[in-house]
C-alpha cells in the first residue's frame, strides 16, 4: 500500500527511557552459552547495556511522565491536543484503553479521541499513518503520537535470543497542520500467516495464562514460558532479509527520489549485525544509517525509530531540516516506510524517567 499526504508536519519528538541500566556481561550467567562464546555473541549482535524498568511500571507511567515534563516546559498546551493515539504491544490493562487512562490522569478535555493500536516494531509508522489521515479531517488539528512498551516484563530472562536486546521506552510525538505544502510519502504491508515468528503465546483470549502457561520450557538453549515473548530470529532475519530492501525501493520510486537524495536513514533497530546485513543489502552507506540503539539502550519495539532520531539527530532537528527515511519492520509481521523532510522541531531530545535529566 502506498500513501502521500500533504500539508502535515511533525513540530515535536521526545523520547523517555528509564533510568535503570542493566548490562550484558552482568547478565550472560543467565544464559546457557559459556562467557567466551558470549562474549563473541556480544561483539556480533550489539549487545552492551539495555534500558529496562521495574516490574511495576507501566506504559502509561512513561508516558504520562513525558507528557507532564511537556506541559511543565510550556512546549505542549494540553487544551489543543485532538486525539491522542498511543501505540503499544503491552498495554495496562486489557480492558479499558491504556489511552483513555493516560487522558483521564492527565485531565485532558473530554473533546478528545483517544486511540490505542496494537503494533510492534512498525507501530511508529502506523501510528504516523494514523495522524496523518486523522488530519485530513477538519476536527483535528494537532495530534500526540504515543508509542510505548514495556517488552522486558514479558521476556524470560533466560532467553539469550530476546532478553539481551530488549529494552523499554516511550516516546511522544507531536504532528500537526503544515501552512507549507510539504509531501509525506509512505508505504505499509502486512502479513499475519507469519504472525508465529514474533509472538506471545499465552495472556490472550485464545490461551489464557494459568499457572501452566508460566511454567518455564526449555527451547534449545533458552528457557521461556508460554507467559514470555518468543523469537524465530531465522524466520526474522529471513524476513528483514527478503522484504525490506525492496520495500525501500518501492518507497524510492513512489516518492521519485534516490538514496543520495536521503540524508539519514532511521530505522527500527533489532540488533547492530541485522542492520548491517541490511545496510549493505540496500547499498547505502554506514554513515547515513545509525546503529547504535541496541548497544546503547536496547531494542524497543517500534519506539526504537523515535529514539534513533532523537539520539542521533536530538537538537540540531530543532535548527536544521533533514531528508529522511523512516523503516519499522517485525511482529505481525509488519514493515512500512516513510519519506520526509523533518525539521525546524520545537523540541527533540530525551529525558529519563524518574529525574527529567538530560541524558
Amino acid at each position: 500500500m502506498n500513501l502521500k499526504f500533504q500539508g502535515k508536519r511533525i513540530s515535536g519528538i521526545l523520547a523517555i527511557l528509564p533510568e535503570y541500566e542493566a548490562h550484558f556481561d552482568d547478565e550472560i550467567q543467565n544464559y546457557s552459552l559459556s562467557s567466551s562464546n558470549s562474549m563473541k555473541l556480544k561483539k556480533i549482535m550489539g549487545y552492551d547495556k539495555h534500558r529496562v524498568v521495574s516490574d511495576e511500571v507501566c506504559v502509561s507511567d512513561l508516558c504520562i511522565f513525558g507528557l507532564k515534563h511537556l506541559f511543565e516546559m510550556n512546549l505542549l498546551d494540553k487544551d489543543e491536543i485532538d486525539a491522542l493515539i498511543l501505540v503499544t504491544q503491552t498495554p495496562d490493562y486489557i480492558v479499558p484503553p491504556t489511552s483513555n487512562i493516560i487522558q483521564g490522569t492527565l485531565g485532558l478535555k473530554q473533546d478528545l479521541l483517544c486511540l490505542d493500536i496494537n503494533q510492534g516494531c512498525a507501530g511508529y509508522l502506523v501510528g504516523l499513518i494514523e495522524a496523518f489521515l486523522l488530519l485530513g479531517n477538519n476536527a483535528f488539528n494537532k495530534i500526540v503520537l504515543l508509542n510505548a512498551d514495556v517488552l522486558s516484563r514479558k521476556v524470560s530472562k533466560q532467553d539469550r535470543n530476546s532478553y539481551p536486546l530488549i529494552g523499554d521506552a516511550a516516546s511522544i510525538t507531536i504532528i500537526e497542520r503544515d501552512a507549507v505544502e510539504s509531501e509525506v510519502f509512505a508505504t505499509l504491508k502486512m502479513d499475519g500467516s507469519r504472525a508465529e515468528a514474533l509472538i506471545i503465546p499465552a495472556g490472550g483470549m485464545r490461551l489464557p495464562a494459568t499457572d501452566s502457561t508460566a511454567a518455564l520450557e526449555l527451547d534449545g538453549d533458552n528457557l521461556r514460558s508460554k507467559n514470555h515473548l518468543k523469537m524465530d530470529g531465522g524466520a526474522v532475519f529471513n524476513f528483514m532479509q527478503t522484504e525490506v530492501p525492496p520495500m525501500i525501493n518501492d518507497l524510492m520510486n513512489f516518492a521519485g527520489i534516490s538514496k543520495d537524495d536521503i540524508d539519514y536513514f532511521l530505522f527500527h533497530q533489532p540488533n547492530k549485525f541485522m542492520l548491517q546485513k541490511l545496510t549493505n543489502k540496500i547499498g547505502i552507506s554506514p554513515v547515513k544509517m545509525p546503529s547504535n540503539i541496541v548497544e546503547n539502550f536496547g531494542n524497543s519495539s517500534g519506539v526504537s525509530v523515535p529514539v534513533n532520531i532523537t539520539f542521533n539527530l536530538g537538537s540540531k532537528l530543532t535548527e536544521q531540516s533533514y531528508a529522511v527515511c523512516l523503516a519499522g519492520f517485525g511482529s505481525g509481521l509488519a514493515w512500512s516506510s516513510m519519506f520526509l523532510r523533518i525539521g525546524e522541531l520545537n523540541f527533540c531530545g530525551i529525558i529519563e524517567f524518574g529525574n527529567k535529566g538530560d541524558l
